[in-house]
C-alpha cells in the first residue's frame, strides 16, 4: 500500500459485486405465497432498485500526484498526504478525484459509485459549489502550470504543489478543516483558490434514469422513466431474450438510441403473465466535474476533477401484473444540513399502478396506497450507525410479497462534522421483525465503519417476480413493430 493512503478500512466487495450483477441481470424468482388469506393468489411482483443506479463504476487505484498537508487541531498537528486519487472506471477509461472528508479512511481497490450529492455530506454543505468552482480552475482541468502558477501569484508549481494545493483549497471547503499545504508554493495556490471560488450548480449525471421504476398493466405502454444525462448518444440494450418487454416511445415506436430528457416506455403483449424487466441504457461519455463518488465502505467520498471518456450505464426496473394490485418501490439515502433541523435518513418510494388499494408495512408501519398512488415514506437515520428498513406486504393483503431490506450504514456527514453531533438523540427505524436485520461490520479499529448507501439500495436492488415471465421470440416482435 502506498503511504499516501493515511488510514486502512475494509470493504465486503464480494458481497456488493454478487448484489451488483443481480441488479444489472434482472430477474429473480419470488417465493409462494403464504397463509389462507393469500392461498388462491400469487405473489406480487416487487422492483426495488436504488435511485442512482447508473453512472461509472470505479476502483480506487492510488494517488497519481500528491504533498503534503498539515491538520492543526486541539491536540496538534498531524500531517497527511494531500493530493490526486486515480480511479479505474468499470468498461474502460480512468477518474482522478480529490477526497472531501479529511478525517475519513481510504485505501486501493475499494468499489466506488457515481453518486447525487443528495445522499452524501454535499447535501447539507452551503460551499459545495465553490468547490465545483476550485475544480474546474485548478489542477489537472488548468494543466498549464506556469499559467495557473501565474493566476496564483506564485513563482512556480510542480505537479505535486497543485495537487496538494487543490486538495487542500477542498477540504478547507467540504470539512471547513484548518488544513495548510506543508509546501509554500502550495499554500498559496490553496488560499488564491479559497479566496476567488464562487458557488456553482451541481453537475447533472453522466447517466441515470428519474425514475428507476414503472408499474402497469400487460397490454399497456408502461412507464416512462426518463433518461438524464451530459452524453450525445445513448443507446438502449434489449431486454433477455426470454422477456416479452418490447422498448418504445410514447407513440408505442420501437427505441434504439436516446437523448437526454427522452422518456422510455415498455410495451408488453396482452397476454403476458405477470412479471418484470429491467431497462439498460448505456453511453460512452465523461463524468462531470464535481460529481460525488461514494462507496460501500465508508471510505472518503471522492469527488471528480477530470475524467477520461468511458462507458456507462444506468438501468430502470418495469413491472406488470395482469389484475390486481401492482406495486413497485425504490430507496435512497436523503442527507440533511446538521444545523437544519431536519433529520436525514431513507426515503422509500412506493407505487401501486393497479386498480385495487394495496398496503406496504415499511418498518413496522403500515401504508395503504390507493389505486394510481405514489407516495415517498421517510425513515429517521442515526448517522454512523447501522440500519435495517424492512419492506413486505401487511398481514392480511391478498397477495403476499419477498420482504425486501434496506440495509447499510448512513454517511451524511464529514467525520468532523459527525463527531460534533453524536450527543444528539435521532430517532431510529424500527425493523420489521419478520426481517432479520442487516449490519455492517465493525471497523472501529480501522476508523471505517459498515457499508453506506451503495450498499443499502444495490443489497436490496432486485427485480422480484411472483410469476413466470412469457417468452416471445423477438424477431417476431421486432418485425410486428417495424410494420
Amino acid at each position: 500500500m502506498h503511504s499516501s493512503f493515511h488510514a486502512v478500512v475494509a470493504r465486503r466487495s464480494g458481497a456488493v459485486r454478487a448484489a451488483a450483477v443481480s441488479l444489472l441481470s434482472g430477474l429473480l424468482a419470488a417465493g409462494a405465497a403464504t397463509g389462507a388469506a393469500a392461498a388462491t393468489a400469487d405473489s406480487a411482483a416487487l422492483a426495488t432498485p436504488q435511485w442512482n443506479a447508473g453512472g461509472a463504476t470505479a476502483v480506487a487505484d492510488d494517488l497519481r500526484a500528491f504533498g503534503t498537508a498539515v491538520i492543526h487541531g486541539t491536540d496538534g498537528d498531524r500531517q497527511v498526504p494531500a493530493g490526486l486519487f486515480e480511479l479505474s472506471v468499470d468498461g474502460g477509461g480512468t477518474l482522478q478525484t480529490y477526497g472531501v472528508d479529511i478525517q475519513r479512511a481510504t485505501q486501493p481497490g475499494v468499489v466506488y459509485q457515481e453518486s447525487d450529492w443528495y445522499g452524501t455530506s454535499l447535501a447539507g454543505n452551503r460551499e459545495a459549489g465553490r468547490i465545483v468552482w476550485v475544480l474546474r480552475h485548478s489542477y489537472p482541468q488548468v494543466d498549464d502550470l506556469s499559467q495557473l502558477a501565474e493566476r496564483a501569484g506564485v513563482k512556480g508549481l510542480t505537479e505535486q504543489d497543485a495537487a496538494a494545493g487543490t486538495q487542500v483549497a477542498v477540504w478547507r471547503l467540504s470539512d471547513g478543516a484548518d488544513v495548510t499545504a506543508a509546501d509554500p508554493q502550495a499554500e498559496r495556490l490553496a488560499d488564491y483558490l479559497v479566496k476567488n471560488a464562487r458557488p456553482e450548480k451541481e453537475p447533472r449525471a453522466s447517466l441515470r434514469f428519474d425514475p428507476p421504476a414503472a408499474a402497469g398493466r400487460p397490454g399497456t405502454r408502461i412507464g416512462p422513466v426518463t433518461v438524464r444525462t451530459g452524453a450525445d448518444d445513448v443507446t438502449v440494450l434489449p431486454p433477455a431474450d426470454t422477456s416479452p418487454a418490447w422498448i418504445t416511445d410514447a407513440e408505442g415506436h420501437a427505441v434504439e438510441t436516446v437523448d437526454d430528457g427522452d422518456g422510455l416506455y415498455v410495451d408488453i403483449p396482452l397476454d403476458a403473465d405477470n412479471g418484470a424487466a429491467t431497462l439498460t441504457v448505456e453511453a460512452t461519455t465523461t463524468v462531470p466535474v464535481g460529481r460525488a463518488l461514494t462507496s460501500d465502505s465508508r471510505s472518503q467520498t471522492q469527488v471528480v476533477a477530470a475524467s477520461s471518456e468511458t462507458t456507462v450505464r444506468a438501468t430502470a426496473t418495469t413491472v406488470w401484473r395482469r389484475d390486481g394490485a401492482v406495486p413497485a418501490l425504490w430507496g435512497r439515502e436523503r442527507c440533511e444540513p446538521s444545523d437544519s433541523g431536519r433529520v436525514s435518513g431513507l426515503d422509500v418510494t412506493l407505487l401501486n399502478r393497479g386498480d385495487e388499494d394495496f398496503t406496504y408495512r415499511v418498518a413496522g408501519t403500515d401504508y395503504t396506497l390507493a389505486p394510481g398512488e405514489r407516495r415517498t415514506v421517510s425513515q429517521p437515520l442515526t448517522e454512523d450507525e447501522a440500519y435495517s428498513v424492512g419492506v413486505e406486504a401487511a398481514p392480511g393483503e391478498r397477495r403476499s410479497l419477498r420482504p425486501v431490506v434496506f440495509s447499510g450504514v448512513l454517511d451524511c456527514l464529514t467525520e468532523s462534522a459527525a463527531s460534533a453531533v453524536r450527543t444528539q438523540t435521532v430517532p431510529e427505524p424500527r425493523p420489521m421483525p419478520s426481517t432479520p436485520s442487516v449490519t455492517g461490520e465493525d471497523l472501529a479499529t480501522t476508523g471505517g465503519g459498515g457499508g453506506t448507501g451503495l450498499a443499502a439500495s444495490i443489497g436490496a436492488g432486485l427485480v422480484v417476480v411472483g410469476a413466470a415471465v412469457l417468452s416471445v421470440v423477438r424477431q417476431h416482435r421486432r418485425e410486428a413493430h417495424q410494420e
